[in-house]
C-alpha cells in the first residue's frame, strides 16, 4: 500500500509529499452557489449557522461542484464569541450585530458548543476519504475588533481608542479570547476537524510594532498549543511578513500584498505558504484568469510546501464556472517544487 497516495492531498503538502497542488477556496461554501442560494431562501443565517444537518449540507456542497481538496466548516466567525455571552444577531444586510458590554463582566469561558460537534460529525460521515475537513476560527484581535465595534467596520476608531487608552483591559479581553480560542480548536479537532486555520482579517490594519505588542503573543500562543496542521491567515500581511512568519504555524496564507516568488521573507521562512489569487481576477476572461493562475502557481513553485488559494474570500456575484477553471488548472499545473 502506498501510504502517501493515500493520504489526502491537502496532507500531503504539509509534508511536502504532494505531485499535484491541493486547492481550496476561503468562503467557497457560500452565496456564490445557487445550491446555497436555494437552502437561504427557506432559512435565515442563524438557522443555517445552528442546524448541523443544513450546515453539514453547505460544508459539503463544493467538494462535487468545484473538485476542491478541501472541506472548511460552515461557520461563523464570532461562533466563538456567541458561546462565550456575547449576544449576536446576524443580519442579512447589515452582517453580524454585537451587543457587547465589556465592562459588565459578561466576558465568560463557553461551556459547549454541541452544534459545531454534530456539524463536523456529519461532514466526516459524507466526506470522501481524500477530503479532509478544515476546522477555523477568528483570531482573538479580529474577534475583539467586532466585539468593540459592536459590527462590521473599515476605520476600527473604537478599537484603536480601547487599545491605546485602555491597554490592560485589551490584554485581558484578549487573553481570555486566546484560551477560549484553544479550546474551540481543540473541541474541533476531537470532534473530526483535520486541519485548522486561523483567520486574522483585521490585524494587517496595525503597525509592526503594534502587531508584536498586541497580536502576535496571542497568536503564538494559540498555535503552541496546537497539535493539527494550522494555517495562519492573515490580510494585508506584506508589512507584517517578518513577525508573521515567526508564529509557530505550520502554512502562511498570504493576501495579494504579497508577490509568491519574490518576498524576502518567505523565500527564506520555514514555512508552508498559501495563497494567493487575487480575488478580484474571478471577474476575469478565462484566457487571462488562466496566465495569473499559472503566475500565481510558479510563484508557489519556490516553496517547499505550497497549497493554492485566493488572497481573500470568494465575492458573492462570482461565477461558480471559474472556480472549476481554476481547480482544473491547478490540478494541471506540472508541480516540481524547489
Amino acid at each position: 500500500m502506498n501510504q502517501v497516495a493515500d493520504k489526502p492531498l491537502l496532507l500531503q503538502a504539509f509534508s511536502g509529499e504532494n505531485r499535484t497542488v491541493p486547492v481550496w477556496f476561503m468562503r467557497q461554501a457560500g452565496r456564490y452557489l445557487p445550491q446555497y442560494r436555494a437552502i437561504k431562501e427557506k432559512y435565515s443565517l442563524n438557522e443555517m449557522f445552528r442546524t448541523p444537518e443544513l450546515a453539514a449540507e453547505i460544508t459539503c456542497q463544493p467538494i462535487d461542484i468545484l473538485g476542491v481538496d478541501a472541506a472548511i466548516l460552515f461557520a461563523d466567525i464570532l461562533t466563538l464569541p456567541q458561546a462565550m455571552g456575547f449576544e449576536i444577531t446576524f443580519d442579512n444586510t447589515k452582517g453580524p450585530l454585537i451587543s457587547a458590554d465589556l465592562e459588565a463582566g459578561t466576558v465568560r469561558d463557553f461551556d459547549d458548543i454541541p452544534h459545531i460537534t454534530e456539524i463536523i460529525r456529519l461532514v466526516r460521515e459524507r466526506l470522501p476519504a481524500r477530503v479532509p475537513l478544515i476546522g477555523f476560527a477568528g483570531s482573538p484581535f479580529t474577534v475583539a475588533t467586532y466585539l468593540i465595534e459592536g459590527k462590521s467596520v473599515i476605520n476600527h476608531t473604537k478599537t484603536l481608542q480601547y487599545m491605546f487608552r485602555r491597554e490592560q483591559q485589551f490584554h485581558q479581553l484578549m487573553e481570555r479570547l486566546t484560551q477560549n480560542t484553544i479550546r474551540y480548536a481543540q473541541l474541533q479537532f476531537a470532534a473530526g476537524a483535520q486541519v485548522f486555520q486561523l483567520f486574522d482579517t483585521w490585524a494587517g490594519i496595525l503597525r509592526p510594532l503594534d502587531y508584536a505588542r498586541f497580536v502576535y503573543p496571542y497568536v503564538q500562543k494559540i498555535f503552541a498549543a496546537l497539535e493539527l496542521p494550522t494555517i495562519y491567515y492573515i490580510k494585508n500581511t506584506h508589512h507584517l511578513l517578518p513577525l508573521v512568519q515567526r508564529v509557530s504555524a505550520d502554512f502562511i496564507s498570504v493576501d495579494h500584498s504579497v508577490v509568491l516568488g519574490h518576498d524576502h521573507v518567505l523565500l527564506h521562512s520555514e514555512k508552508g505558504v498559501q495563497g494567493n489569487l487575487y480575488n478580484g481576477l474571478l471577474y476575469a476572461e478565462p484566457e487571462v484568469l488562466r496566465r495569473e493562475v499559472n503566475d500565481v502557481l510558479m510563484g508557489g513553485q519556490r516553496y517547499s510546501r505550497y497549497i493554492f488559494n485566493l488572497s481573500h474570500g470568494i465575492f458573492p456575484d462570482v461565477d461558480p464556472d471559474q472556480l472549476k477553471r481554476i481547480v482544473d488548472l491547478v490540478h494541471e499545473f506540472p508541480w516540481s517544487p524547489a
